[in-house]
């Protein structure tokens, strides 16, 4: 499985202790604020304001947030009223280092920006209305839709939402609704109802028994389909009962797989017949809604924005204590000096169409990963102490270089199952501390490594995470995920707890683990995480291309898996030491130049202080104690003269992961 799709920089040498320090010097790097030279106005604006007043006070509030940022000078806030505000804001023009713009929710109030209109209109759904419909579609007849519709479950509503209906997106009471689809996917898109392809079924064909539609039914549907790392998208070219045949094999495996291959059939309105489920007709610029009560006695709205702000051209600017529903903000690769400060964001990105007409691998998987969730490019931003749910894509992408993200917690991410993540980490020099993410379609953080044009780069920093829930809707992958063929400089992925991954299917579960360096990363520092539930263990590295070089896995608990790493100098540098737990793939391990030693193995018992409730404190007993190789700035802590093997040093404070609230 080469994917090497992303660049390969140069060599780098940054030591580990070095690393480790470089969390506290971070914030440093941003250029010192210069003494103020002018008191910043503060700003209002309400629901009940109006534009045309001055602002200047809770009794003349501007009724819209941009016209804030129209007139808004560095040093000055902008306090927001509670109510909803759908609108995308644009700033007129940036802070200072010393004297940010400042979009904040004023005390107790709760505020949001919505990326949605309200839907209204929707009238019951008749025979007549079916039989006009069957003129285009036939197959509307004597179908699931027809029964809902003579049930009276059926609304429909003029409304234009754009050529695309990939892009779609429709609301009932602040919850997604899922377009018509078979199988019935359920309303929790990380947790579908899967269909997988039955016997028979190769190449771009699917064969399913379940397959009952007549001949043609599903013809120039959309496909979604999932198979070990590869989500994609692709059109029906021909269907029959039991069997319809894609345009295309899903790219990367280039074949559908008996039994493993999980696929979903949209775009026909003869699917409409279940709670929470809506067809949209492009051409006639119509809205279908099952509902079992009327859509009138509830809130329907439709994604018609994709921006709560737009900072791409914003620099040295604060938004805090926002909400976003169904929008999100994008800072730009100038911006610099911009925090994002407890920001509540639900239903962030949006989209179903993964391949969009595409059929390489590198542009599929990565589908969502540089510009899905809140996207913070440029330099020295941060997103901090924020709560981000509900995306198609990433909850947090991190461009650029020398940005942040600390004390989130990011759940519900990656429904469409790329390399999107809870954290995409892309570009050099990032720091990612004290997050908790869970409940993600593949991975909690994706780590890619590139350059920055014009800029020295550096070695990244993921440390201090708890992440649950990873695998759901795609395979060969991890908690923590870097990959292809990169030099990584001395990054670090160090104190972070990886456990419970959540896989769909146990049919193939190949490489689901804790921290997975795959195909060629090297220069990489492992170390004092700790893992459990992981099939191939906290550890993994595949040095399959370029090989797994320089590496260093030091005093992680939780066992690892060794691939590709025994051919002749394919393994060359990298060190094993004091990890406790099995080590798979051990045979022949160092023909590659690994070193390994002082590992625990698997069959001795560490005697930790509760292994069941998942601490792995060394008891006094423990045959851990003292025998690690001393590592300064990676094991330092022990009571013991040597430091301890595994992730806990005996007698140390218990260190935390995860987000702080």
């Amino acid at each position: 499985m080469s994917r090497n799709w992303w660049p390969r920089p140069g060599k780098g040498s940054w030591s580990a202790a070095a690393l480790l320090a470089s969390l506290s010097v971070v914030a440093a790097a941003v250029p010192a604020a210069a003494h103020p030279s002018r008191t910043g106005e503060v700003y209002y604006v309400a629901p009940s304001g109006r534009d045309s007043d001055k602002g200047t006070h809770t009794g003349r509030a501007f009724r819209h947030i941009q016209r804030c940022a129209d007139v808004m000078e560095p040093g000055d806030t902008c306090l927001i009223q509670s109510g909803t505000y759908a609108e995308t804001v644009v700033p007129a023009r940036s802070g200072t280092a010393g004297l940010p713009i400042t979009y904040r929710a004023a005390p107790g109030a709760k505020v949001t920006l919505s990326g949605t209109a309200p839907v209204r209109g929707f009238a019951p759904v008749t025979g007549a209305d079916v039989a006009e419909i069957a003129e285009r579609d036939p197959y509307a007849l004597d179908s699931a839709f027809s029964d809902a519709v003579a049930a009276g479950h059926v609304y429909s509503t003029s409304v234009d939402l754009g050529p695309d209906v990939s892009a779609v997106q429709v609301f009932t009471d602040k919850r997604a609704n899922v377009e018509a689809q078979w199988p019935y996917p359920g309303l929790d898109l990380l947790d579908p109802t899967p269909q997988y392809a039955g016997a028979g079924s190769a190449e771009a064909t699917i064969r399913d028994e379940a397959l009952t539609r007549p001949a043609g039914y599903w013809d120039g549907a959309r496909a979604l389909t999932g198979y070990w790392y590869v989500s994609a998208t692709g059109t029906v070219k021909s269907s029959t009962a039991g069997s319809v045949t894609l345009d295309a094999a899903p790219p990367c495996v280039h074949k559908v797989v008996p039994k493993e291959t999980r696929y979903a059939l949209a775009g026909k309105i003869g699917e409409l017949a279940r709670p929470g489920e809506w067809f949209y007709d492009t051409a006639a610029k119509r809205l279908y809604l099952y509902s079992e009560d009327s859509p009138a006695a509830h809130t329907i709205e439709a994604k018609t924005r994709s921006l709560a702000f737009d900072l791409t051209a914003a620099s040295h600017t604060t938004v805090a204590g926002v909400g976003l529903f169904a929008s999100t903000i994008r800072t730009g690769p100038a911006s610099t000096g911009v925090t994002l400060d407890g920001i509540t964001g639900r239903y962030l990105s949006h989209y179903t169409d993964i391949t969009r007409g595409t059929t390489d691998c590198g542009s599929t998987v990565t589908r969502g990963v540089g510009d899905t969730g809140i996207v913070l490019d440029g330099t020295y931003n941060r997103i901090v102490n924020s709560d981000l749910s509900l995306s198609a894509g990433n909850g947090v992408a991190l461009r650029g270089q020398n940005n942040t993200a600390t004390n989130n917690v990011i759940h519900d991410v990656d429904y469409m199952g790329t390399y999107a993540a809870g954290i995409a980490v892309q570009g050099n020099s990032q720091t990612v501390t004290h997050n908790t993410i869970s409940r993600v379609g593949r991975s909690g953080i994706n780590l890619q490594w590139n350059t920055v044009e014009g800029r020295t780069p550096g070695k990244d920093l993921i440390a201090y995470n708890d992440i649950s829930g990873y695998a759901r809707l795609s395979l060969d992958v991890a908690a923590i995920y870097t990959c292809c063929s990169a030099w990584m400089m001395g990054t670090s992925i160090d104190h972070n707890v990886l456990h419970d991954p959540e896989p769909a299917t146990t049919l193939t579960t190949f490489g689901i683990s804790g921290v997975y360096a795959d195909n060629g990363q090297s220069d990489l520092v492992i170390a004092n995480n700790v893992g459990w539930g992981n099939r191939e263990g906290t550890v993994m590295l595949n040095g399959l291309g370029t090989g797994s070089h320089n590496n260093g896995v030091y005093n992680n608990t939780g066992g690892m898996t060794l691939f590709y790493v025994k051919e002749p100098w394919q393994s060359t540098g990298t060190k094993i030491y004091n990890n406790i737990g099995t080590i798979r793939g051990l045979t022949g391990a160092t023909d590659g130049g690994l070193v390994l030693s002082n590992n625990l193995p698997g069959e001795t018992d560490p005697l930790f202080a509760d292994a069941a409730g998942h601490d792995y404190r060394l008891t006094a007993d423990s045959p851990a104690r003292s025998r690690a190789i001393p590592l300064p700035g990676i094991n330092d802590g022990s009571t013991d003269a040597t430091p301890s093997l595994g992730a806990y040093q005996y007698g140390a404070p218990k260190w935390t992961a995860g987000a702080h609230r």
